[in-house]
């Protein structure tokens, strides 16, 4: 790996400081209170669904909280490189990750696990518990499914064709899918997949790195991380290549109306943008995304059903009440889950 410090200078300066949202009132005052039910979704262990999926799965983008900083890094090698312990350990090894330097005890952990040809992507979410010798042990807290927007609007598994980009500017125009690793004061680790066409994932805006937001699983985790500790890392990828830039910095969050004209899509305009002004960007050949081979694997397992994945977590998640009781007999009826999948996707993308 390799440090660069390239010139950003591709638009114009930051917009009013004024439109920076700074509180969770201001955020919600915005795009709207996170929903109640927006958690029914997410159990606090691994299950038969994740384990099947963890499984069948090579490659993953690994988020790390600690105190005063942020980072991220790829992981991968075989299907099933990590390996399920229990509902509540995971293991990995330490030399398919790209920098297992991040992986210390005590360190939160967000991890974004992918299946070639799937939309949908698995996070996890908990603790770096031990990292003895050459293994990593997860502790875990978190576990859903999340919506296959980000890799559909990048067309992720469709390769480019062409060479990868040598320099900063060449990759911001040509990067389609980034995993934005934040944590909160707590260090609670999310790490969130974005992805657009090129073009429209990254831009440079003075000596800042801006993107939008886009329609996805409404938590909003990767903002209200933002304003309780505004230090973010994001591993930017041109699909098809194996070459990754990882941006770290402080980011901030704007409604400034220059920069989300800017990634209007379709007539539709974000609502917020992020500025992350970057304190390091590593561009470097990845060494686990050449081990995972994503590109040229074979054909998602038949027994890997995203839709019954969501179905199976509300099923399972512990929320109680009224509401909690009617969606969990909804995902019950024989596929519905699958319907609304589909309709959200058409609808939904921007």
């Amino acid at each position: 790996m390799h440090d660069r410090q390239p010139a950003l200078h591709a638009s114009a300066a930051a917009g009013d400081a004024g439109d920076t949202i700074e509180t969770v009132e201001a955020l919600e005052a915005l795009i709207g209170a996170r929903p109640d039910m927006v958690d029914l979704k997410v159990i606090d262990h691994l299950d038969a669904q994740a384990r099947r999926w963890i499984a069948a799965s090579p490659l993953a983008f690994a988020g790390f909280g600690a105190a005063g900083q942020t980072d991220v890094t790829l992981a991968g090698g075989a299907p099933g490189f990590a390996s399920v312990l229990s509902g509540q350990r995971l293991r990995m090894p330490r030399a398919l990750l790209d920098d297992p330097r991040h992986a210390r005890p005590g360190c939160g952990v967000g991890l974004l696990f992918l299946i070639p040809g799937l939309g949908e992507t698995l996070r996890v979410n908990g603790t770096v518990e031990t990292a003895p010798g050459s293994q990593v042990l997860i502790a875990v807290q978190e576990c859903y499914a999340h919506c296959a927007k980000a890799l559909l609007r990048s067309d992720f598994w469709q390769p480019t064709t062409a060479a990868a980009p040598a320099d900063m500017a060449s990759f911001l125009a040509a990067c389609r899918f980034m995993a934005l690793a934040t944590a909160d004061a707590g260090l609670r680790t999310d790490v969130s997949p974005k992805g657009d066409p090129a073009g429209l994932l990254a831009r440079a805006d003075g000596d800042a790195i801006c993107f939008a937001d886009r329609p996805g699983n409404r938590r909003t985790d990767s903002f209200r991380n933002l304003l309780a500790r505004p230090h973010a890392a994001a591993a930017l990828v041109v699909p098809g290549c194996t070459q990754v830039v990882i941006v770290r910095g402080d980011a901030r969050l704007t409604a400034d109306a220059r920069l989300r004209q800017a990634f209007a899509v379709q007539d539709k305009t974000p609502k917020l943008v992020t500025r992350l002004l970057p304190s390091s960007v590593t561009m470097y050949e990845s060494i686990a995304l050449a081990r995972a081979t994503p590109w040229a694997s074979p054909p998602p397992p038949p027994d890997i059903d995203p839709a019954e994945v969501f179905a199976a977590h509300v099923r399972l998640n512990k929320t109680r009440g009224l509401r909690a009781a009617l969606a969990k007999g909804a995902v019950s009826i024989p596929g519905l889950m699958r319907k609304g999948l589909k309709q959200d996707y058409k609808r939904n993308m921007y």
